[in-house]
């Protein structure tokens, strides 16, 4: 659990925040604080909001979302006092109650979702994939791996095909000034003067 100290925490001007699935830890508890209706229930209060605006989806979480963290929280506390610290079950507790804060953060922040699932599902190629990336082998191979990585699910993000997106950057910055970020800006992957062959074109609408 070290690994997770900074969790939640300032990190060179960026907040962090911990994955909901921490709390499938306490994997051995009993219904209703096991992971399957402890999943479904906090589902069930998030749906309805997705396409909402971040301001209008503080009030369906208010209103809807804040009790059953409140009550998930109370059962986490029950079972903490009837379980052995050191015991699998009283770590995986005390786990998900130390991160409590940034766990329900979103509850005072609509921009930000409940689960990480739409980053994990951007990673996933990359992860089933891994044992063809024997050029990360090392921290220069692990950081230009990191590098092309961000680049393709950030274009991905804005509409742009990755292929020629990247071909597009390397034509262009070996011509800019990488040294001033005011010549290379036109080029980020949200610049609205990239040219239209690297954006994916829209769907047409539906007859």
């Amino acid at each position: 659990m070290p690994r997770w100290s900074a969790v939640g925490r300032m990190h060179d001007g960026i907040l962090l925040r911990p994955c909901k699935r921490c709390l499938r830890r306490p994997a051995t508890a009993p219904a209703p604080f096991g992971t399957d209706s402890n999943s479904a229930t906090r589902s069930s209060a998030s749906n309805g909001i997705c396409g909402m605006s971040p301001r209008r989806i503080g009030t369906p979480r208010g209103s809807r979302s804040r009790p059953v963290w409140l009550a998930l929280r109370n059962g986490y506390v029950g079972k903490k006092l009837h379980s052995l610290p050191q015991s699998p079950l009283g770590k995986a507790v005390t786990y998900c109650l130390n991160q409590w804060k940034p766990l329900t953060r979103f509850l005072e922040d609509g921009r930000l979702e409940v689960d990480n699932n739409r980053s994990e599902r951007a990673i996933k190629p990359f992860v089933t994939g891994r044992k063809n990336w024997l050029f990360a082998n090392t921290p220069r191979g692990a950081q230009a791996s990191a590098i092309t990585v961000s680049l393709i699910q950030t274009a991905k993000e804005n509409g742009l095909e990755p292929r020629a997106y990247l071909q597009y950057l390397f034509e262009q910055l070996p011509q800019r000034d990488l040294s001033n970020a005011a010549s290379w800006a036109d080029c980020l992957p949200w610049s609205p003067t990239l040219p239209a062959h690297v954006r994916i074109p829209a769907n047409p609408a539906a007859p």
